[in-house]
């Protein structure tokens, strides 16, 4: 093989490289490789992690019989040669007696190179090039192959290691999410618990006699952090029926306009200057769980209440074709883009002062499985310093998923 030769190759092989993704830097390849190697079809075979068997993970006609190749064949045989030997094969054709390679369909007649994909000491696959009526492989051939079986193997390789390394950047950022709820749920869990104590022990105490007043407030600091404390543990409990598609819902027709409504007169009795319009059009019934769907809402509510304490909010309901649409918009900071992707998973919070003084990151991971499971969507869009509206579609008709 000569340096000019040599040249074109790695210059093709770096323009794969290039290639976003796997499929089409061999795509690239197996279009412009043609001129070092011709072929008509070309199969890339690699061994299924998994299940150990030879599969085929790339093949194309390009050439002679492209419109057959349906009926051509991709060297399946040739490609378990090469993984029982480790080394490479080409095979031609018999030729059939009393014909010539004239009077014979090309497509009956097929040349076969296969070449080994090694990465260092361990074989993963074969890469098969195929030849529909000659001519046959030579030397030279298999040359230019195993270069690009070499570089097949080094892509698929390199494919290996990105998963790898996304799948260990997932885990890690799993953990971190796991190791901020544990720090967070121990706070929460405290400081309820706290209050509690603090103020029973304080009414308890036998050298200071309280008035009908003070005695009222303490009681009702202690009502709401035991409310707070029972919401939270409830959260928990809904977080891990949800993550294990225990949680049963009771589908039954229902308005949805009603509803919210009953939601939010039961948050303007906590929150009575909390400024919230409702702009409902025709509202048809839908199947769905009162009690879990008035649930999404009070995690919404409480959410805009948390990172937008003094907006006004904005609750529309339209009824589009076959969907029910519902848009529950605040006026707040918004969420900067590169948190709007992660803020539907479990334990996830967007950092910020509101956030690192409560919550669990368990709100809207319940909302989206909750809605989910009536075969619904829900999704955020927002804009920093320019308010959130998050939107949920439900289904007009629709039956519960399997288990719930």
């Amino acid at each position: 093989m000569d340096i000019a030769t040599l040249n074109s190759l790695y210059a093709l092989f770096k323009k794969a490289s290039s290639k976003p993704d796997w499929k089409s830097a061999l795509e690239t390849l197996a279009t412009e490789l043609r001129p070092f190697v011709l072929f008509d079809n070309i199969a890339v075979y690699v061994v299924d992690a998994s299940t150990g068997a030879l599969e085929v993970a790339y093949a194309r006609a390009l050439g002679r019989g492209k419109n057959a190749e349906a009926d051509a064949a991709w060297g399946d045989s040739i490609a378990a040669d090469v993984m029982a030997g480790g080394e490479a094969v080409i095979q031609s054709p018999p030729v059939k007696p009393h014909k010539t390679h004239a009077n014979t369909d090309r497509l009956d007649r097929s040349f076969m190179l296969g070449v080994p994909l090694q990465t260092g000491t361990q074989l993963i696959g074969a890469a098969v090039f195929v030849r529909f009526g000659g001519p046959e492989f030579f030397e030279e051939h298999h040359q230019v192959a195993a270069l690009a079986g070499s570089w097949i193997a080094n892509l698929f390789e390199r494919q290996a290691w990105q998963e790898t390394y996304r799948q260990l950047d997932e885990m890690q950022r799993r953990v971190r999410l796991q190791d901020d709820f544990l720090a967070t749920i121990s706070h929460e869990l405290r400081t309820p618990l706290g209050f509690i104590k603090g103020y029973s022990t304080t009414l308890l105490r036998q050298d200071t006699s309280w008035d009908d007043n003070t005695q009222r407030e303490f009681l009702t600091i202690i009502e709401e952090e035991a409310d707070r404390l029972a919401q939270l543990i409830e959260d928990l409990l809904e977080s891990a029926r949800l993550q294990s598609n225990t949680l049963q819902l009771k589908f039954q027709p229902m308005r949805m306009d009603a509803l919210i409504r009953d939601v939010v007169l039961r948050i303007r009795q906590r929150h009575p200057n909390l400024s919230v319009t409702l702009d409902f059009g025709a509202t048809p019934l839908i199947p769905g769980d009162n009690v879990h769907l008035a649930r999404v809402f009070d995690n919404l509510f409480s959410n805009a209440l948390k990172y937008a304490p003094d907006s006004p909010i904005e609750i529309a309901l339209t009824a589009n074709g076959d969907s029910l649409h519902v848009q529950f918009r605040d006026h707040g900071p918004g969420i900067q883009p590169e948190h709007q992707a992660m803020i539907f998973e479990r334990f996830y919070r967007v950092p910020g002062p509101h956030a690192a003084s409560t919550g669990t990151g368990l709100g809207l991971y319940i909302c989206k499985q909750i809605i989910a499971s009536h075969r619904g969507k829900i999704w955020v869009d927002s804009e920093p310093g320019r308010g959130t509206i998050f939107h949920i579609e439900l289904p007009l008709k629709a039956e519960p998923q399997p288990g719930t």
